[in-house]
């Protein structure tokens, strides 16, 4: 047996062969060491870490709520449950935070990665001083995949062409990634990666295609392959789907299963929830039910009409998490068929924040309209007529607020919210029979999403490296939960833990919390107090749901955990304390690097899964798009360039060889230009030009139509898109992957039949083109220009 090697420093140093030279390997002495992989310490298991999106701590069945997910009762019955264990409150730093074991602010992770900063600690760059725990642990001999969301690459690296560091196969230290990379996709058209190639799924939503089934096939495949060719060589397998993070997408057939479970609201439903947790003993039996703040709408308040759409929101919410629990059991499964469950470390963490409260108050049918302060422009007439779209792929729902609140029960306030439990607290489940005992044991230990790193190192015998590829390691900031696992009367070791989330910040301090709100998630366009005017309050160890605000009875105490809050935020990077919005978005203003400047951009043709940050901005201004294209002699059809998708975009495409440029307002109306005459054979230049009407955002604007110069087609487009045409939607050359921005085609008949040799896309002066035509020679100094 080979000398145990050392591992705190990755990657481990090969052994020179020290021995003598033999000049014949016929001669008896000449034998060697036989070869021997890589493997970790004897004893090491295998690791699946399973990480949901966006639900709240009452919304499983394992943890009283009223989502049916027999997966997590399963393994919570074969393990142990936690009911104090937190996360950030948002989904980038909760997940750069559990992939690093360090807070989000020591690693970049400030706030999501489209509201980077220069600061340190908002600027969503992961420092190589905090290797992810991927990385160490391939360095040490596991295989290592990642499956489903990665929201931890920075925008101006998201494009096709890298850098590729923050990606999962990149620096992230996954073998294998099969997922999209961005806060959010559309179940049934995802914005899909393997590895770092963009790939499209194999099935049409009418075929039966949905992304959490997709994925956990191909983790199925990952988990078989794995074991079946390397059985001696443990896995880790990070499993991060999409659900249930809007949109609410699941087939019919699931969420039908939850009608009129929710004619009640959400306020009884609260109550109900509280019950059960009390009966699971997930809470203790004295814990309260805080009120419901003013900000959030009553149930009864709600208009009659409008309570069938708001029900079915819900419906459409308890199908969609049921849905992704019973992929999560086919995983299990297959883990169980391959013979190694007993020898695999699981955490299922049900929910990376608490619910979304991003929806609005009363829901949405396109989440769209939120994302461009639009929620006016959805009435109860609209919602009314489309309840029957809700969860299918004609939609992009959202909740509405009161079921985010309800899926938060007992706690205060939701996502984005870090200073309250509501926002941080998310039921977790831990199963690992070859060392916790079965027994649906709780586990009421304080603990953090930073303390997942060095529990999986601790379990399989790794040391915390002090260096990886010749870079000195900040210490891991988590705690090892494997002391708790062991013992459910073990004292707290996480005794102290900062939060903060878009200024909403709070203290933990051996069971004291101090908490100030800032901000309100669905007030996003609200005037906000000065940092110095936020209100604290003080809740108390055996205060459980945070219900007793003692503020004004213990100033002291309260001045006290004010201090270590800053103290804290002194030491991981926290501070300045920044609660700009509009601001954060516009990379100029935030000071982060802009993937695409000037007043130009060319593209090419075959480009494709390009996201918004990749591509020039042409909101709320003046604009053109030329395009120089081939026809063969037989005609063209199919799109050139489109960008966004069914809920908001635009496209320029042929159809029966003549232009037509469609666009897309957040998927109620859409206005379409058509040429009246058609492209013939040969090289042409085809030119769309958007005269923007000006006066403010969303204006409408003249469209006109161009073949080699001549004008072919002129329309209005009455009203545009302001801010965001999707959060993850793409724009492509040539053809419209995902969800089609008009119903002149489908994906499958998007492509392009000619040949594109590039396309340009000018805005404001840049589009001012009197001849209508670019010259090679002004093709090739935009060119050069972007070098």
């Amino acid at each position: 047996m080979a000398e145990e090697p050392s591992r705190d420093q990755l990657p481990i140093a090969d052994r020179p062969y020290a021995g003598p030279v033999f000049e014949d390997a016929k001669d008896p002495a000449a034998t060697f060491a036989p070869i021997e992989p890589l493997r970790p310490p004897e004893g090491a298991p295998n690791v699946l870490v399973v990480l949901l999106d966006d639900v709240g701590f009452a919304a499983s069945s394992a943890f009283g709520g009223p989502c049916s997910t027999p997966t997590a009762e399963r393994l919570a019955t074969g393990g142990a449950k936690l009911n104090r264990f937190h996360t950030t409150a948002l989904c980038s730093p909760t997940r750069q935070a559990l992939l690093t074991g360090r807070n989000h602010h020591t690693v970049g992770m400030g706030g999501i990665t489209e509201m980077a900063t220069s600061a340190p600690g908002y600027n969503s760059i992961r420092p190589n001083t905090c290797a992810p725990l991927a990385e160490t642990l391939r360095l040490n001999g596991y295989s290592t995949a990642q499956f489903g969301k990665c929201h931890e690459v920075p925008v101006w690296e998201s494009s096709p062409v890298g850098p590729f560091d923050a990606w999962p196969t990149g620096g992230g230290g996954f073998e294998y990634f099969y997922g999209f990379v961005a806060g959010e996709t559309n179940q049934y058209y995802p914005a899909l990666f393997e590895g770092t190639t963009a790939v499209e799924p194999d099935r049409t939503p009418e075929q039966g295609y949905h992304f959490t089934e997709d994925m956990t096939d191909k983790a199925i495949l990952w988990v078989r392959q794995q074991k079946a060719l390397t059985p001696d060589r443990p896995f880790f397998m990070y499993y991060a789907p999409g659900a249930t993070h809007a949109p609410h997408h699941v087939p019919r057939e699931w969420s039908d299963r939850y009608r009129g479970r929710f004619d009640q609201g959400w306020d009884v439903l609260r109550e109900q929830i509280l019950a059960r947790q009390k009966e699971l003993g997930v809470v203790p039996p004295d814990t309260e039910l805080t009120p419901r703040h003013e900000e959030i709408p009553a149930w009864d308040d709600m208009p009659e009409a409008l309570k069938p759409v708001l029900t079915r929101e819900m419906e459409v919410y308890a199908g969609f998490l049921e849905h992704t629990d019973h992929h999560i059991g086919r995983l299990v499964d297959a883990i169980d068929d391959v013979g190694v469950l007993d020898d695999t470390l699981i955490y299922y963490i049900i929910g990376d924040n608490g619910a979304s409260a991003e929806g609005s108050p009363v829901g949405t049918f396109n989440e769209t309209f939120v994302f461009n302060a639009a929620m006016h422009l959805e009435t109860p007439e609209m919602l009314a007529s489309r309840i029957d779209q809700l969860g299918g792929p004609d939609a992009y729902n959202h909740y509405a607020v009161g079921w985010a609140h309800a899926m938060d029960t007992p706690y205060q306030w939701t996502k984005q919210v870090a200073s309250h439990w509501g926002g941080t607290r998310n039921g977790t489940v831990v199963h690992w029979p070859g060392r916790i005992p079965a027994g649906a044991e709780i586990r009421q230990q304080f603990h953090h999403i930073i303390d997942i790193a060095p529990t999986v190192l601790e379990a399989a015998g790794i040391p915390e490296p002090t260096t990886v590829h010749g870079v000195p390691q900040k210490p891991l900031e988590g705690v090892s939960m494997l002391y708790a696992l062991d013992d459910a009367s073990a004292a707290d070791r996480h005794t102290t833990q900062y939060f903060e989330m878009l200024c909403n910040r709070g203290i933990y301090y051996e069971g004291w919390t101090a908490v100030t709100r800032h901000s309100t998630p669905w007030l996003v366009a609200a005037d906000l107090p000065a940092l110095d005017e936020d209100v604290w309050e003080l809740y108390e160890p055996s205060d459980w749901s945070q219900a007793h605000d003692l503020a004004a009875e213990m100033p002291d105490k309260l001045a006290e955990l004010k201090q270590l809050w800053h103290d804290e935020a002194l030491k991981y990077n926290v501070l300045p304390l920044d609660d700009r919005r509009v601001e954060r978005f516009n990379s100029d203003l935030a000071g982060r690097p802009q993937l695409v400047r000037g007043g130009s951009q060319l593209l090419f043709g075959g480009m494709k899964r390009l996201g918004e940050n990749c591509v020039i901005n042409i909101k709320n201004k003046s604009h053109s798009v030329t395009a120089q294209l081939n026809i063969p002699e037989h005609g063209a059809d199919g799109v050139v360039i489109s960008q966004g998708g069914a809920f908001a975009g635009w496209s320029l495409y042929l159809k029966g060889g003549a232009p037509k440029y469609c666009y897309n307002v957040l998927g109620i109306q859409s206005f379409t230009i058509e040429g009246q005459q058609s492209l013939p054979a040969g090289d042409h230049q085809l030119r769309m030009e958007f005269a923007y009407d000006g006066g403010g955002l969303a204006k409408g604007g003249t469209v006109r139509l161009y073949i080699d110069g001549t004008n072919v087609g002129e329309g209005r487009v009455e009203a545009t898109v302001p801010m965001v045409f999707s959060g993850d939607e793409t724009c492509d050359v040539g053809s419209d992957t995902a969800s089609p921005v008009t119903s002149d085609y489908t994906p499958e008949t998007s492509h392009f039949t000619g040949r594109i040799e590039w396309i340009q896309i000018d805005i404001d002066q840049a589009a001012e083109n009197l001849d209508h035509l670019i010259t090679p020679e002004q093709r090739l100094q935009v060119a050069m220009a972007r070098q």
